[in-house]
This record gives structure tokens, C-alpha cells and sequence, in this order.
């Protein structure tokens, strides 16, 4: 054998190895006080299973799990050239004859971790997103998809897109039914026919009504019939009309704003309440569903910049005890009493290790209470948590 090969079959096997040993490691709930009850996970580092087609994935902004305990997610995609760049066939001459490919935008997988169908992409009749962000699958089996594209400012003569103001439906195979919104038709807050970036939606099916995180530049929720996308109402932070008034900068030792500042997800608990990612202000806000306001809590207050609330998920018990935060800027996933959104306990830290995170974004559990978490940024992945038990917390993290 020769030594180039042997080394690197020593390295592949030193991964698999160290792969193997990490997915037998629990991964702590941490952060909380000593002997306090949190549920405890286990990351799994060779989930999913490698995508065909020398396929890879961009920045992942959203994850869902549906009635049949498949796993979605939506990303980014890659441009041409950082597709052509990653896969080494940008340069003169090219230094690779093939890797990688960009995948689908929207890709579906089984508990395995296989993928069983992908899609996404320009097609007739609809505007597809050029940032797509944020999915759910309706108990129909319905995807939904929204779109966070800014428009750039252009020079002089140059043709800039229009920013994202839409959220699609789609057939679980990807089949086209219904486009809320349309890129860069912009009227604010107030509209009761346009959006602004959303990032994140919910759907009643009691009511075929869908919840929309209207969003990254208003700041409200909307609420539309899902069938025919009809406006019902909309509100604010603390179930008060939407302003569009700038937002102060934030700061955790000022009193709390009176507006949503990136309203970045939307989510309905089994009890009917509404639970609203209010990300830059650091805080969950929780509405009955006709917008009035029931409370609010601060998670990791003191994160600036991005914000700590990206997303949230439920546990999977019939009184959804625990709500799960995704915080992209702390790198880390808290976990809240959903009764009183007292923090308990974390899963994860910062870094690119399984089990860690670089822009942990979405957050989706399944019926076995296993946590699925997207990356967005450079982090670029999909990871899947699998759910030990509940036990006592170490309290020891950092």
C-alpha cells in the first residue's frame, strides 16, 4: 500500500472513529442550576446521510418536521461562482474535473437521515424567493416557503431585483398553489395585501388561517386565509397597531420597545396561544390568536447585534412543557419553561464540531421529542439531536 493512501485511510478511519465516539456523548442541558430536571440529547454527527449528486447545501434557513416524521429544510442554495469556486472548476485551468453542486432548494428526509425528494426553484406562475427563508409543512402536507431578499442599493442606471414580500405553497412533491405577496410591491405595516420580508409562518388547520412573521422589515404578524390568501388581521408588539417608525438601538437596560424589531418566526402551541420570535429585542411575546397580548419573557438579554430569539419549537408532550430557543448570535439552543418561559437549561456552544453550533437559526422536534437545528451563515448545516430523557442538568456550561 502506499503511504499517501494509507495516511489518508488513517485519517478517514480517525474520523469515523472520533464521529462515532461523539455520537455515543450525551450532550448536556446545561446552564442551569444544579440537580434542576432538563432533558438531555445526543448528537448524532453522520445524520443525514451524505446527498447524492456531489450535492451541497448553502446557508440552511429553515427546518420543519411533518405529521409522518419527515424532516424539510430550505436553504440559500449557492451562487454560480461559489458553486464553480468550492467545486475548483473557477480557476484557469480548473483544479478538480467535479464537486459540488448545489442542491435543491427544498429537500426532505426520513428518520434515517435519507433523502427522499427534493425541489425549489424558479417555475411558472410563481415568484420564488431569491433569499428563501423559513418552511413549515401544514397537516395536509402542504410546504410553505417565505423570502428575506433585501434589495440592494443600485448605482446609477443599474438594475437592482426587488426585495422579497412573499410566501408560497406548495404540494409536498413541489406542485405550485398559492403566492401571498409579490417581490418588491411594498406598502408597510399596515397593508392588508403586502408583505415585507417574512421569515416565518404557522398554519391553523382549524381555522385555514396561516400566521406570517411579517418580519425582517415590518413588524407585525399578519394573518391570511390559507386557502385562498385572503386578509384576516394583523398586530403589533404587545398586540398594539404596527409602527414603522425607526427602532432604537437595543439596550437591555432600557425599558422594552414598544415595537417588534425582526419579527423572525411565528409558532401556535396545542392551547391555541401564539408565540412570536421578536429576535433583535432579545424576547418571545405570546398573543391569544386574535392578537391580544398574554406576556413576554427576555432570553440571553443581554446579546446584541443580531438578537438571541431566532426561533423556537415545542416539546412534543401533550402539554408542550418545554420551548425550544434557537439563538444564532450566543450559538446555542436555550431551553424555557413554556408555563412561565424561565430559561432551564442549553444545548450546544459555539464551534463546528457535531453538537456545536456556527448560526443556529431553526429549530423543528419530532414525535420523539429529537431536536432537528439548521445553521445559516458559513454554518451551513443540518444536525439532528437525539432526545436521552430527562435528568439533572450539570449547570456547566462555560
Amino acid at each position: 500500500m502506499q503511504i499517501g493512501t494509507a495516511n489518508h485511510l488513517l485519517r478517514s478511519l480517525t474520523f469515523l472513529t472520533l464521529g462515532l465516539t461523539l455520537s455515543l456523548m450525551p450532550v448536556s442541558a446545561q446552564r442551569a442550576s444544579r440537580g434542576t430536571e432538563a432533558p438531555t440529547f445526543q448528537v448524532d454527527p453522520l445524520w443525514p446521510r451524505p446527498l447524492p449528486n456531489h450535492w451541497i447545501l448553502g446557508s440552511v434557513t429553515g427546518v420543519a418536521v411533518d405529521a409522518q416524521d419527515h424532516i424539510w429544510l430550505v436553504h440559500r442554495g449557492l451562487d454560480s461562482l461559489t458553486a464553480r469556486t468550492e467545486a475548483g472548476l473557477a480557476t484557469n485551468p480548473p483544479t478538480a474535473e467535479s464537486c459540488c453542486a448545489p442542491a435543491p432548494h427544498v429537500l426532505e428526509f426520513d428518520q434515517a437521515g435519507t433523502l427522499l425528494n427534493s425541489w425549489g426553484g424558479p417555475g411558472l406562475g410563481y415568484d420564488w424567493p431569491r433569499t428563501p427563508a423559513g418552511i413549515t409543512v401544514d397537516t395536509k402536507g402542504n410546504v410553505w416557503i417565505a423570502g428575506v431578499f433585501e434589495a440592494p442599493a443600485g448605482r446609477a442606471g443599474q438594475v437592482v431585483p426587488p426585495s422579497d414580500a412573499q410566501v408560497l405553497k406548495f404540494t409536498r412533491a413541489g406542485k405550485f398553489l398559492l403566492q401571498i405577496g409579490q417581490p418588491g410591491k411594498i406598502e408597510g405595516s399596515f397593508s392588508r395585501t403586502t408583505l415585507n420580508r417574512p421569515a416565518g409562518f404557522a398554519i391553523d388547520a382549524a381555522t385555514n388561517e396561516v400566521y406570517v412573521a411579517d418580519g425582517i422589515q415590518n413588524r407585525r404578524v399578519v394573518v391570511f386565509d390559507s386557502e385562498t390568501g385572503a386578509y384576516k388581521r394583523h398586530w403589533g408588539a404587545y398586540g398594539q397597531p404596527a409602527s414603522d417608525a425607526p427602532s432604537p438601538t437595543y439596550d437591555p437596560d432600557k425599558p422594552a420597545d414598544k415595537q417588534f424589531n425582526v419579527v423572525s418566526c411565528v409558532k401556535i402551541a396545542r392551547d391555541g396561544l401564539i408565540y412570536v420570535c421578536d429576535r433583535k429585542n432579545d424576547r418571545i411575546q405570546v398573543f391569544k390568536k386574535d392578537g391580544t397580548f398574554v406576556k413576554e419573557a427576555f432570553v440571553s438579554k443581554s446579546t446584541l447585534a443580531e438578537g438571541s430569539v431566532w426561533d423556537i419549537a415545542f416539546s412534543n408532550d401533550p402539554q408542550q412543557r418545554l420551548l425550544y430557543v434557537a439563538d444564532g448570535s450566543d450559538q446555542t439552543v436555550w431551553i424555557l419553561q413554556r408555563d412561565t418561559l424561565a430559561v432551564v437549561s442549553n444545548v450546544g456552544a459555539g464551534g463546528r464540531w457535531p453538537g456545536h453550533f456556527y448560526g443556529v437559526g431553526s429549530i423543528a422536534v419530532d414525535s420523539k421529542d429529537n431536536l432537528y437545528t439548521g445553521e445559516t451563515y458559513e454554518g451551513k448545516r443540518l444536525q439532528k439531536f437525539i432526545f436521552k430523557g430527562i435528568g439533572a442538568s450539570t449547570g456547566d456550561r462555560k
